[in-house]
């Protein structure tokens, strides 16, 4: 029998080693769908490994040298922000480091002199300003449902939150695409062709900079699919069925629809993915304070 603090140590450390592959396939099948989709053959699965290898062998060039930091700070706290959810760890922290991490590339970005960096920069503020209060319901329900805030009490808890959670639910995949960057809310950049030539708020970042970007970027896809099995976690073989079905659903959704502005961004994430979310809360506040009294 392994010590809970063992326990939570060893779930770090496997998310810090595994993440970076599991993330790396997750990008790898993303491009084949979206070319099948577009009926193109599409790129192996693994070549997003082969693409930041090529990038770690080049050269790192930087406009200042304070984006050497703020990209490794963003890459750490990424790290950090799993390591704590895979952990067990309180959800209010690891969306604290999550938006940390978050902060320090929008940094980076406004670091550099270049006006493209800093409109990027500032349509990265604008995502994390729409996403921001619905992950903030998302752990605020999920507490409502099983009293606490630990990750690891709310899988152990064996209660099916999907079903307290509709509404949270949906609002969360909604700003799901905001956080995968997908259409039409990939705002300040993307990871597929239809983005400008200018790529948003990593333009001014190359070689092992931009390397270390894409990695925590399958870091974060790997955090984010985690909180979608918190909603199935009574049953594994439901849960990883239910991240599936949603990121296919996010991919199909990117293929579908065109970028829209930030207002429509703003709108989407606040009224119609807030408005599930506070409409679900308080039903079930109604349901738990006054109908179960």
């Amino acid at each position: 029998m392994i010590d809970e603090p063992w326990s939570s140590l060893l779930s770090a450390a496997v998310y810090i080693l595994l993440a970076p592959v599991i993330g790396g396939l997750v990008a790898g099948i993303d491009r084949k769908v979206t070319a099948r989709m577009q009926g193109r053959v599409g790129p192996p699965v693994i070549q997003p490994f082969y693409d930041v290898g090529k990038l770690f062998e080049k050269e790192n060039p930087v406009v200042t040298t304070t984006q050497n930091f703020y990209v490794l700070s963003y890459l750490v706290f990424m790290v950090v922000a799993g390591a704590l959810f895979f952990s067990g760890g309180d959800m209010l922290l690891v969306i604290f480091a999550f938006t940390l991490s978050h902060i320090f590339l929008v940094l980076g970005a406004y670091a550099s002199y270049s006006p493209y960096s800093h409109i990027g920069a500032e349509r990265e503020l604008i995502q994390i300003i729409a996403y921001e209060p619905m992950i903030i319901f998302t752990a605020v329900g999920m507490y409502m449902v099983t009293h606490s805030f630990n990750v690891s009490a709310i899988v152990s808890s064996g209660i099916p939150i999907i079903m307290f959670l509709p509404g949270v639910f949906i609002g969360y995949l909604i700003v799901l695409t905001i956080k995968l960057r997908k259409s039409p809310f990939d705002l300040s950049t993307s990871h597929h062709a239809h983005q400008e030539i200018v790529k948003g708020v990593t333009t001014d970042f190359a070689g092992p900079n931009l390397g270390k970007i894409e990695i925590a970027h399958w870091y974060e896809y790997v955090f984010l699919l985690g909180v979608v099995y918190l909603f199935f976690g009574f049953n594994p073989v439901i849960a990883i069925a239910a991240i599936i079905v949603a990121y296919f659903l996010e991919i199909l959704i990117d293929n579908t629809t065109s970028r829209v502005k930030w207002q429509l961004t703003l709108r989407s994430a606040w009224l119609v993915a807030g408005t599930l979310g506070i409409v679900n809360l308080g039903v079930l506040y109604y349901l738990r304070m006054v109908v179960a009294p």
